[in-house]
């Protein structure tokens, strides 16, 4: 589903914030994106994927964590936690898109569109779906209203170049 594959890219965020050594937020810090930022976002993909599928645990290997440093670099952002800033965005944004009809729906809405889909998945082993249920509620009660509506509006333009990215 490619619902699940928002709430990943959104775990896989968090998870960047944790290794960039940032604090896990509550809510994700808004921000104005550019469409440089989105494209860029979407050219490094491939490498930072690669990157992220050999880091376990939360204390990262330095190495990994260099190695994404490089990358982001050398995609042209200031930094890994510019990245980190900008792939939360994103993920935020993309979470909130219908996959089926591309209609943007506010966080707080999307967010329970998620559960109510979760609760529904019978494929999902219960653990699992348990804490995702716990991820998704928590997020559910910091949701904010989206700040910057020309971001959803470059979302939508970069909309599935960034669905077949994530």
């Amino acid at each position: 589903m490619r619902a699940f594959r928002f709430i990943i890219a959104t775990i896989a965020a968090i998870a960047l914030v944790h290794i960039s050594g940032g604090a896990m937020a509550q809510a994700v810090k808004q921000i104005q994106l550019s469409e440089k930022q989105i494209e860029n976002y979407i050219a490094s993909q491939k490498e930072v994927g690669a990157i992220m599928q050999n880091i376990q645990g939360d204390k990262p290997d330095p190495k990994l964590q260099a190695q994404l440093e490089a990358v982001t670099k050398k995609y042209g952002f200031a930094n890994l936690a510019e990245f980190d800033a900008i792939s939360e965005n994103i993920s935020l944004l993309m979470s909130c898109f219908d996959p089926k009809t591309k209609a943007f729906s506010e966080p707080k809405i999307a967010l329970q569109k998620q559960i109510d889909e979760l609760k529904a998945d019978k494929t999902i082993p219960e653990p699992q779906k348990k804490e995702m249920l716990a991820d998704l509620n928590e997020q559910l009660k910091t949701a904010e209203p989206i700040k910057f509506p020309g971001n959803v509006e470059l979302i939508k333009k970069y909309y599935e170049k960034l669905d077949s990215a994530t």
